[in-house]
């Protein structure tokens, strides 16, 4: 056997062994990640998990026994949509409000990565363990869920979802713990290039859409921070900013009830859907 015929064998050993993936076009993932908000903190109701469409889906991103959920399978997207004892968030309804507006062929899928009280600094891939070393034993069980680095999971879960299905967008809800800081747009840019780069997305393709905290129509105690937030656009150029004015909050001003989770995820539908191309 001559050395050419044996390294073109052992090249199609190589490619039998590969597995393969079929990738959908028409599976449209989102990757979701912030704080408190994204997470959800409202209670579910009846309403929230009942009748939700198959074609709406969630990468589970941790193992979550009391919902027979195992981290890194798909799942039919009722709430909890985080972790195995979160809330209502906005992620539901954007995902509801997707598969009742798009194609019956098109399916809509979900990772949502966040945690509780975290500033954007959480997600900084080159300097996070600076933040979790410091951060209050409340959360440290939360992120022991991520193996104390949320960022790396929610590409380890993109990856995966890649092998299904297109990334269409980024969604992010975070600056309640950042109010007042100017920096927060540059800290959120270096966060979105990292996610395009090492996903290998493209940022003309990828947009990131970022909703503003509680509004000051509602008390929102951060409301402040909507200013900067409104500034996000200027240094991300597909970047667009979902309003939070009219959204209805809890008693302690700083997170949506569940209307209001309601209201805020179908308006990021909303947008997303005008940039799918659909009125």
């Amino acid at each position: 056997m001559t050395k050419l015929r044996a390294a073109f064998i052992c090249a199609a050993l190589l490619l039998i062994s590969i597995p393969s993936f079929s990738q959908d076009p028409n599976f449209y993932i989102f990757l979701c990640f912030g704080q408190s908000n994204m997470e959800g903190a409202a209670k579910i109701e009846a309403q929230d998990t009942t009748a939700v469409d198959k074609r709406f889906q969630l990468l589970e991103a941790v193992d979550c026994p009391n919902l027979n959920r195992i981290k890194g399978n798909w799942y039919t997207a009722v709430p909890p949509l985080t972790r195995c004892n979160t809330g209502l968030g906005p992620v539901d309804y954007f995902g509801r409000t997707l598969v009742a507006e798009l194609p019956e062929n098109v399916k809509i899928g979900v990772i949502n990565v966040a945690i509780g009280g975290c500033k954007i600094e959480l997600f900084d891939k080159e300097n996070y363990q600076s933040y979790t070393a410091t951060a209050p034993d409340w959360m440290k069980g939360m992120l022991a869920g991520y193996e104390g680095n949320p960022y790396a999971r929610l590409v380890e879960l993109g990856k995966i979802a890649q092998r299904s299905g297109i990334i269409k967008g980024i969604l992010l809800h975070q600056g309640e713990s950042n109010t007042g800081d100017k920096a927060w747009p540059e800290k959120v840019k270096q966060v979105y290039e990292n996610l395009l780069k090492d996903l290998e997305l493209k940022a003309e393709k990828t947009p990131l859409l970022a909703g503003e905290v509680v509004n000051a129509d509602q008390g929102g105690v951060c409301a402040s921070m909507n200013t900067i937030i409104a500034t996000l656009p200027q240094t991300i150029t597909n970047a667009h900013v979902i309003s939070s004015a009219g959204c209805p909050d809890g008693p302690d001003n700083l997170h949506f009830s569940a209307e209001g989770y309601r209201m805020l995820g179908k308006r990021y539908a909303e947008k997303m859907l005008s940039l799918l191309g659909k009125p």
